[in-house]
């Protein structure tokens, strides 16, 4: 196919990407580069092959030759749109961003002759509802009389969706799993199916059923610790005691009340333990993550933050999406990267948008019952073990995205985002922070969970041999056992002349070796 095209085109490159081989960009991508969408292009990208060859990686996905949507120029502009647009649907999935720039791109009169090639078709009606789902404008004089079988908007072979409501006006299901204000989408990819047939939430009810109460409520209480030192340390913080149970209490409620907005604003109160120099609640300014420079403090953005003047629009629509989501039988973990990377990348407060993001994660999981009972799952233990997976995968909603903001300067050093942008908080892909919250989901089941009980159940077999053999204090087998740890289950000397002063040195060797069978050894 060498003759000139609407969308699709062949290159050697594609927006500082090697293409894999000879072929079309096809699809969304195609869209995107021709019409100069102001998006970064959805990976994997659509590439059609000259070859008969069908595969996937990471950045691309390879059709054979004859799924080459046939958009030559003889054809009018909106109608190979059209061809590109079913292309995208069959086999990419819905990409709300796409509809929405398309809706703004194209005038009135333009969408509606985009769908009216078929008017009955499942595609048309599918590309008619997203642009007025999107836009929040009817198309005008468009009507179906005749009675067809309703279609799902989202095709659930290819993304996730929720159980969906019926659009009499399109013939459609409505199943997108979010409203207009905010309404992240999920790829089905082969880990995560693979971990929502695991049932993770079941094996590990089945696991901790196994356990004694009194060790699993111990348990409950070190991890709850655990985690909300773990969310300040993600920060970069080092916070008192005293402060780190005010959220690990805060965490404990998780699932107790219903998302609000005084709910966010309560929750911000409990994480900014001195106000005075924070400006609390919703943002009335920019807002950043970055460095600024040495020199002229001229910012340097990682992460541009939601405007201050969207926020209202975009919090209340994670709040509606939020309730559709935890009322559905949506998966749990899905739904907590959804809601929790959502309001991380918004970034509503000045201060507290990290914290709070991860006690989202708590949040959903507890209203979805995920958690067992009782237990908080200390997911943020696993994100600290992985925090240079988890930069990455904040990076990846955010550094693509520094291209299409345009931003000035203010005097304070802060920015001004001058372009629209609520678009890009409103419909992202979260398929990449649903894998990762997966993965640290399995790895608190299968490390962090399992360790802590593990201890704690060594922990009370030498408890029991200190109290048959030397009668110890609860509070001196505490001590005896953090000083063991410390020195590789040997006392110091400092240890057997001060504390341990009245241990000869036969009942030390004892207590050491004994140390070393149920700790070190096992």
């Amino acid at each position: 196919m060498d003759i000139s095209t609407h969308f699709s085109h062949y290159t050697p490159v594609f927006h500082g990407e090697l293409v894999p081989e000879a072929g079309f960009i096809v699809g969304y991508a195609a869209i995107i580069a021709r019409k100069n969408l102001p998006m970064p292009v959805p990976y994997p990208a659509a590439l059609v092959s000259r070859q008969n060859k069908s595969y996937q990686t990471e950045k691309w996905k390879v059709f054979p030759n004859k799924y080459l949507p046939d958009d030559h120029e003889d054809i009018t502009e909106i109608q190979a749109l059209y061809k590109h647009l079913v292309f995208a649907l069959k086999y990419e999935g819905v990409n709300l961003l796409v509809f929405r720039f398309l809706a703004d791109h194209y005038n009135e009169s333009e969408l509606t002759q985009l769908v009216s090639f078929e008017p009955l078709g499942q595609y048309s009606r599918r590309i008619w509802f997203l642009l007025e789902w999107v836009n929040g404008r009817e198309l005008k004089q468009m009507n179906l009389e005749a009675r067809k079988q309703y279609i799902p908007v989202i095709d659930d072979r290819l993304q996730y969706a929720v159980e969906g409501v019926k659009s009499p006006r399109h013939l459609v299901i409505n199943n997108l799993p979010g409203n207009p204000d905010f309404c992240p989408l999920i790829r089905k990819t082969e880990k995560l199916e693979t971990y929502i047939a695991a049932q993770l939430s079941g094996q590990k009810r089945d696991y901790l059923s196994e356990i004694r109460k009194d060790i699993l409520m111990r348990a409950s209480a070190f991890l709850l610790l655990k985690d909300s030192r773990a969310s300040f340390s993600i920060e970069g913080e080092s916070p008192k005691s005293s402060r780190a149970a005010r959220w690990g209490n805060a965490i404990a409620q998780a699932g107790a009340n219903d998302l609000t907005r005084e709910e966010l604003v309560r929750l911000q109160q409990i994480v900014i333990e001195n106000e005075r120099f924070t400006e609390m609640g919703f943002r009335k300014k920019g807002g950043f993550i970055g460095e600024h420079d040495r020199i002229t403090a001229e910012p340097l953005p990682d992460h541009i933050s939601a405007k201050w003047q969207d926020i209202d629009v975009l919090v209340d629509g994670l709040i509606r999406t939020t309730g559709l989501l935890t009322r559905s039988s949506f998966d749990a973990v899905l739904a907590a990267a959804i809601v929790a990377f959502g309001f991380v990348f918004i970034h509503p407060f000045a201060d507290g948008n990290g914290r709070i993001h991860r006690y989202l994660i708590h949040h959903i999981l507890a209203k979805k019952q995920f958690a067992h009972q009782g237990m908080i799952f200390p997911v943020s233990s696993s994100i600290l073990n992985n925090i240079s997976q988890y930069r990455k995968v904040l990076e990846s909603f955010s550094l693509p995205l520094l291209d299409f903001i345009e931003w000035t300067e203010t005097k304070d050093h802060n920015i001004e985002v001058k372009n629209n942008t609520i678009n890009y908080y409103r419909f992202f892909d979260a398929t990449r922070q649903a894998e990762f919250l997966y993965d640290c989901v399995k790895d608190t089941l299968d490390n962090i969970i399992p360790k802590e009980i593990e201890y704690l159940t060594r922990y009370d077999e030498f408890k029991r041999y200190l109290d048959d053999e030397f009668e110890m204090p609860d509070k001196t087998v505490a001590l005896l056992v953090r000083f063991l740890e410390q020195n590789n289950g040997r006392l110091s000397q400092r240890a057997k002349e001060k504390e341990f002063v009245k241990l000869n040195t036969t009942e030390i060797q004892m207590i050491e070796e004994r140390f070393k069978e149920i700790f070190l050894l096992l």
